[in-house]
């Protein structure tokens, strides 16, 4: 399949093209010799990319989730199931992106994909509405949770203020920004750093539960099925309340580009990191329960910390540092992933052409990186961002249903396609049923969220056609454009990337 290349928004030719230097074209028009290409480099090794997975999944979902899964399953031991199914079907899905990131070896997960299979129209709604709505959401929700857990420990006698953590989050916020722009390693090696910060959160509250079951202290999964019966129309938000804890699992086919080997990093990386994830998930559940009953665990605002003070004593208070810690690293992870799904929507057309652009010296996508500051930004100081991020968490699971039935619909469409990896088809089926399946439940529990979510992601339809279909745009409008263009890359000392196979 030959897919035609997607008319850009913005005139090429106006932008100052790099050279072989890796530096803007001098002056005089001449370069020295011999130097080094301006790419993306291949700077993932199997250690960075679990540590990527397992840095970018480990937030504060699995400290703030327990709560919203055992109201909306009503039992300790469904909502122990939840976890255990939750760990397995996003398992699938990472195993289904492995293959179709081993097969299609270009960066830009969930977007590339959808590009290859149903087209450039989806592919642009998938990016819009991630530009605009559900990346700057979701990274200023996990923001607000490493401000408010790095504060934590300074605010023990009193209530924090609002000002505080989100002056103190926009400070996370900024501080990852730099470091992604800075540097590819040393963005990797800190990510590595705060994964092991994240599953020593997570072995300072199972070694407390493990020793507590040892005793004996199982009173709380006494008749672990009774209480609450389940409601069908709750199961979906559970399911919702698992998933964004175990969300993150594709981030590394967002870089596929820059990965070393990836026909044997990928599916390496993604099958031990959600192992150790989902046994790490369900250990620290099974925690809580030795110490916190289900009553308990529903009145906590903390899950982790009410647990923490009641087994640790004092040494409770490093445990919202290392939560804030495991925050921060999501925070890193999930910028330095998606700026690639920026960085490629441009090079496809989609984005403007700036976003495309590559530091001379740093190599890092720099444009990519920094325009998710002001959206950020945005989000992070104004009104309901939970509300909002609600109304859009069905989009993500509908295109992800529909990336993963894009991979049954290339097996038999593209049969002859190399294929390094390859999962059973029950395996594609299965969850991309299942996301399908509770995207359309949804519409009847909470009928208002996923219609005023599906009315945002339809926006993006009209503006397919006024900003890349439609290319007889004013003569002024295309001047203006590549005078900005030109401009942001003096300012930022960005050109594009040299030509290389992918």
């Amino acid at each position: 399949m030959v897919r035609k290349p997607v008319v850009a928004t913005i005139s090429k030719g106006g932008y100052l093209q790099g050279n072989v230097s890796g530096r803007l074209p001098p002056m005089g028009g001449q370069e020295p010799p011999g130097q080094e290409k301006v790419v993306l480099k291949k700077k993932i090794t199997l250690l960075r990319g679990v540590s990527i997975i397992i840095g970018t999944v480990i937030g504060s979902g699995i400290f703030i989730s327990p709560k919203g899964i055992l109201q909306s399953t009503g039992s300790v031991g469904m909502s122990l199931v939840f976890w255990s199914a939750c760990g397995v079907l996003s398992l699938f899905g990472a195993l289904s992106y492995a293959e179709l990131g081993t097969s299609i070896k270009k960066s830009g997960g969930h977007y590339t994909y959808i590009l290859e299979v149903f087209g450039p129209l989806l592919a642009f709604v998938r990016v819009w509405v991630e530009l605009l709505i559900i990346r700057p959401g979701a990274t200023a929700v996990i923001s607000l949770a490493f401000g408010r857990y790095i504060l934590e420990p300074f605010f023990v006698q009193c209530e924090i203020p609002e000002l505080a953590i989100k002056l103190v989050t926009a400070v996370g916020i900024t501080v990852v920004m730099v470091l992604n722009s800075m540097s590819v390693s040393w963005s990797a090696r800190i990510q590595i750093f705060l994964t092991f910060c994240k599953l020593t959160a997570i072995l300072i509250i199972i070694v407390p539960g493990v020793i507590q079951l040892i005793k004996g202290q199982t009173q709380h999964f006494e008749d672990a099925f009774s209480g609450r019966d389940a409601n069908l129309m709750g199961l979906p938000l559970a399911f919702y309340y698992g998933m964004y804890a175990y969300a993150g699992w594709f981030y590394l086919n967002f870089i596929t580009e820059e990965v070393e080997n990836p026909e044997r990093t990928i599916p390496l990386a993604i099958c031990i990191s959600m192992a150790i994830i989902t046994v790490g998930y369900v250990l620290t559940n099974v925690a809580y329960f030795t110490t916190i009953s289900a009553e308990e665990l529903l009145q906590s605002s903390a899950v982790a910390v009410t647990f923490s003070e009641r087994l640790l004593g004092n040494f409770s208070l490093a445990v919202p540092i290392f939560v804030a810690l495991s925050c921060f690293g999501s925070m890193n992870g999930g910028v330095f992933a998606v700026s690639r799904l920026f960085y490629v929507a441009s090079r496809e057309g989609h984005l403007p052409e700036i976003l495309s652009m590559i530091h001379v010296h740093k190599h890092t996508p720099l444009p990519a990186v920094l325009v998710l500051h002001p959206l950020t930004m945005i989000m992070l100081f104004s009104g309901d961002l939970y509300s909002l991020l609600n109304f859009l968490s069905f989009a993500r699971w509908l295109f992800m249903g529909l990336v993963v039935a894009g991979l049954i619909y290339l097996r038999y469409k593209r049969p002859d396609m190399h294929r390094p990896f390859k999962v059973p088809l029950f395996i594609p089926a299965l969850f991309s049923f299942t996301c399908l399946f509770m995207v359309v439940l949804s519409l009847y529990s909470d009928p208002f969220s996923t219609g005023v979510g599906f009315l945002i992601t339809l926006t993006g339809v009209p503006a397919y056609y006024l900003f890349i279909v439609w290319d007889k745009k004013p003569k002024w409008f295309r001047q203006l454009s590549d005078r900005i263009t030109r401009t942001l890359q003096i300012i930022l000392q960005v050109v594009p990337e040299d030509s290389k196979e992918l």
